[in-house]
């Protein structure tokens, strides 16, 4: 019988490995979490972003995909040590609960009411993305056909599945895009050193705020993905692997074992992230940009090909089509597995489901993998804005963020056990993060109010 991931016990306990080998082998949640974050927030809000404000907001975006990540070595660390799903810790926050759920699980399930419509924007990129390569397919029907496979994908695939998949489109949009980059240096679009330091100089002009913030809220990891990320560290075996809490010298040599496991493979998805995410923003400031282009619309997708055939020529714009499709695709489908997961918890906490319980978690997961797909799919057949749509949910995104920082905050200094603290360099890299996500968040009120 298949072992349920979300029971942990003792007789599934593994000595963490020590060899380059063996560390390799059990990597594989930042695979999913790449694929998720490149996808709308790099191909569609940076590139928007830069097309918007040129160079000059450049920093935001390498800010964005830096500072977040010690937020998610938080969570991550907290779900190994006490086998915790993300709505289970956030239950354990102090404060009042409406029913069962703590206010936190409350305010989450508000802000998702906005995250339906930035992955119906995503839905909307793929559809328009494949009516480009197959025109004879309307883009209703393509969004119905997309929203109709990914859902029977997530529906029949376990981790392992989504793991792969993942791992496939990420090399597949990573090495396309960094070629693209590296040939605009030969297209009258190239870029110099002074344009590099114009978008370090941490200006903001007024009229970029709403889609900075935006920008940093969906690019690199996000409140939602920090959140996700705990899910697949569970189904990739980390806590089940270091065993039921225990105060005894081998469970925390376990603990701190596996934690690091972690931390590599949070680093080494923010290395890849950050280095797309970076890439997509130079080819919208210096194509889109300099052409006053601004993608939205159905005709999204055509604007941001050109940042292609102007680099590689006009036979990119297949090459093109098909990267983007697998940029989108994979935030759709990750989101897809995600979403199922995270909301069966969710429904969980609030006393709803069981999740718990094997059978009734999995049967929740099925019914969500097709209920969730359909509903992106008729907001943006509704809307019919996916930029609009993506960008108002990486502003709710931004909004999340503080959630995740006070939740952060709560695991770091209550529920952390005294054989896991950390070092002084890692409190300073934590709270330098939390502290720029809050002058964030405040600027950006501020600046709302203004105008």
């Amino acid at each position: 019988m298949l072992q349920d991931p979300y029971v942990i016990t003792n007789n599934k306990i593994q000595e963490p490995p020590t060899t380059l080998r063996g560390i390799a082998r059990h990597l594989g949640p930042g695979f999913v979490l790449s694929a998720a974050i490149v996808g709308s927030g790099e191909l569609i809000a940076t590139t928007a972003l830069g097309a918007q404000a040129g160079f000059v907001t450049f920093w935001v975006i390498i800010l964005s995909c830096l500072v977040k990540v010690a937020l998610q070595l938080e969570w991550g660390k907290h779900v190994i040590h006490s086998g915790e799903t993300s709505m289970a810790s956030l239950n354990q926050l102090p404060g009042f609960k409406m029913g069962k759920a703590n206010w936190s699980i409350w305010l989450w399930l508000f802000i998702q009411l906005f995250k339906l419509l930035q992955v119906g924007g995503i839905v909307g990129g793929v559809a328009i993305t494949l009516n480009m390569m197959a025109p004879v397919i309307s883009i209703p029907v393509w969004a119905v056909v997309i929203t109709f496979i990914t859902a029977l994908l997530v529906y029949k695939g376990y981790y392992k599945v989504v793991e792969q998949f993942s791992l496939i489109m990420m090399v597949f949009f990573t090495v396309f895009t960094l070629a693209s980059v590296f040939f605009l240096q030969y297209t009258p679009f190239a870029i110099s050193w002074a344009d590099i330091q114009e978008g370090l100089q941490l200006k903001l002009p007024p009229s970029t705020v709403a889609i900075a913030i935006a920008a940093f809220g969906i690019t690199g990891v996000g409140g939602d993905e920090i959140m996700y990320y705990n899910y697949w560290c569970i189904e990739k075996g980390y806590a089940g692997f270091t065993g039921m809490r225990q105060n005894t010298p081998e469970w925390q040599q376990r603990a701190k074992g596996w934690i690091k496991i972690m931390y590599y493979d949070a680093l080494l998805a923010m290395v890849v992230y950050t280095v797309v995410t970076a890439a997509f923003y130079i080819l919208g400031a210096a194509v889109l940009h300099n052409q006053g282009q601004v993608p939205e619309g159905y005709n999204m997708v055509k604007v941001l090909s050109g940042m292609y055939t102007q680099t590689l020529g006009p036979w990119a714009e297949v090459i093109f089509m098909i990267s983007a499709f697998m940029v989108l695709y994979s935030t759709m489908f990750t989101a897809t597995a995600s979403f199922t997961r995270i909301f069966s918890d969710a429904f969980g906490q609030l006393g709803w489901v069981s999740f718990t319980d094997y059978a009734t978690r999995k049967k929740t997961i099925a019914v969500l993998a097709w209920a969730f797909p359909v509903s992106w799919c008729l907001l943006f057949l509704f809307i019919k804005l996916p930029m609009s749509m993506i960008l108002l949910g990486g502003f709710m995104t931004s909004i999340l963020l503080l959630l995740v920082v006070y939740a952060a905050i709560y695991f770091r200094y209550r529920r952390l056990p005294a054989a896991l603290k950390p070092t002084r360099w890692y409190d300073l890299a934590f709270w330098l993060s939390c502290i720029t996500i809050l002058a964030i968040a405040v600027y950006g009120i501020v600046q709302a109010i203004k105008l």
